[in-house]
């Protein structure tokens, strides 16, 4: 069976500074905070509200990714949003996005896989929908074009 996706949505999350929590076992844990932002697609569209994207940067320098934050539906229905994935690309690039250069996304590998949660009805379709999301890191901003998987 091949794999198809449609076009879901654009995300143009406000994000903080991280926040290093220190080293751990896995690597160092950091938290970012998800300060506001936008979202569009066809039939769908709103703002960003809150959250935190609980983050590991692994000792292979993979920056291991777990978002929860939530939406709100230009009608008003609330979504809840797990966005999981790896941000990762050579010691340079995470250099310069670290210092909040412009990287060509081309440059580094940045998915997530997300899952959705509401209880509005004219929503309930989000709560079976798995997507995937290819992103760019901004200096305090992160995109996301997020495609839902048939």
């Amino acid at each position: 069976m091949t794999l198809r996706f449609d076009f879901l949505m654009d995300l143009a999350v406000d994000v903080g500074e991280p926040v290093s929590m220190g080293a751990s076992p896995l690597g160092e844990r950091r938290v970012v905070s998800i300060l506001g932002g936008t979202f569009d697609g066809p039939g769908i569209g709103g703002e960003v509200l809150l959250g935190a994207d609980w983050q590991i940067v692994r000792t292979d320098g993979v920056l291991d990714l777990d978002a929860r934050y939530a939406l709100r539906e230009r009608a008003g229905g609330l979504v809840s949003v797990v966005s999981q994935g790896y941000r990762h690309g050579s010691a340079e690039v995470l250099a310069a996005l670290a210092r909040g250069e412009a990287v060509d996304p081309a440059e580094y590998f940045f998915r997530t896989v997300m899952r959705f949660a509401t209880g509005a009805p004219y929503l309930e379709w989000l709560n079976k929908t798995i997507a995937v999301a290819t992103g760019e890191r901004r200096s305090r901003r992160v995109l996301l074009s997020a495609y839902k998987l048939l």
